[in-house]
């Protein structure tokens, strides 16, 4: 499956909310696919979120489409960002692209200098949701 666009992804309805606070407070350029993905993304609960669904702090592993380079990403807020960890922001264009995919999807990104990206989500090795954590 492709997830390319936002269609046919799924938030908990609380990171829709906190997600939705946090455009509210610093709405950007950069943040329009996190701010797209708010508006056409299906709500679950978060008791009911598929365990293969990328939520907020999800431990994800890609493999990078061109060069076959493995990467664990977690997606964040901004105030818990930090690259040499793989914490990445939502409000970053692979944050965003992450959310709400599932397992075997193939997601796309563009970085800030214009590289385009395409990677394979392989594996979610922690959800907090699918570990009983509702409130994370």
């Amino acid at each position: 499956m492709n997830a390319d666009s936002t269609g046919d992804r799924t938030l908990t309805e609380l990171d829709h909310v906190r997600l939705a606070a946090l455009l509210r407070r610093g709405q950007s350029p950069a943040s329009a696919p996190l701010s797209d993905l708010l508006d056409s993304a299906d709500l679950v609960p978060s008791r009911e979120v598929g365990a293969d669904v990328v939520t907020m702090y999800s431990q994800v592993e890609l493999v990078d489409a061109a060069s076959g380079e493995r990467r664990r990403l977690v997606p964040c807020y901004p105030a818990d960002a930090n690259a040499d960890t793989g914490f990445v922001s939502a409000l970053s264009p692979v944050g965003s692209a992450l959310l709400g995919c599932r397992v075997g999807d193939t997601v796309s990104w563009t970085t800030p200098d214009g590289r385009e990206h395409r990677a394979e989500i392989v594996a979610l090795h922690f959800q907090p949701e699918a570990s009983g954590d509702y409130a994370t």
